[in-house]
């Protein structure tokens, strides 16, 4: 966890509770992504979905047709994996069904934890759990919504991301300074 990226990410970003559907929308693309990846490959190539997803649009990325994904395909800005393009463009369109049906993603997505964030006491990072009963429930849920790219443990990692579950480490600064933040 010593590079630069890496550490601003965690610093700044990881476990910051998000109720803003478009970062919600980032956060599943950039998780769905990094399935069999590192967290600071993706990291490192977030300006290039930036680009590539239009700011993380889900109204523009569910209309991304055959010739957007065969132009992403040729640029090493992004994951060039066809099955995880095509399951984003896919989840966007999810995703906007979910906004209709709910008024906001992320107020769907908090629904499942009361409105609060879920908060841990772990003391070594070897406690964290990759993935628990509540990922698996959002899981089954999403892909049943119609979302791919979405295990429990993706979802996990999304959950912790966005700051629906802090699982900073009790001895971390930024525990405390997350929970003041919810």
């Amino acid at each position: 966890m010593s590079d630069p990226i890496y550490m601003e990410y965690h610093d700044q970003e990881w476990g910051v509770p998000v109720r803003n559907d478009r970062k919600q929308f980032e956060f599943l693309v950039l998780e769905s992504a990094q399935a069999g990846l590192s967290w600071l490959t993706i990291l490192k190539k977030r300006e290039g979905y930036r680009r590539w997803y239009d700011g993380f649009d889900p109204e523009k990325v569910a209309r991304f047709d055959d010739r957007r994904i065969e132009t992403m395909l040729q640029d090493p800005a992004i994951i060039r994996n066809k099955k995880k393009i095509i399951s984003s463009i896919n989840n966007a369109r999810s995703f906007l069904n979910i906004q209709m049906k709910y008024g906001s993603f992320s107020r769907y997505l908090w629904g499942f934890v009361d409105g609060k964030p879920v908060v841990n006491y772990f003391d070594q990072l070897d406690k964290v759990p990759p993935h628990t009963s509540l990922s698996d429930t959002i899981s089954k849920e999403l892909k049943r919504h119609g979302f791919q790219f979405m295990g429990s443990t993706i979802v996990y990692a999304h959950l912790q991301a966005t700051g629906l579950v802090n699982d900073h480490l009790v001895s971390c600064f930024r525990h405390r300074e997350c929970m003041a933040e919810m």
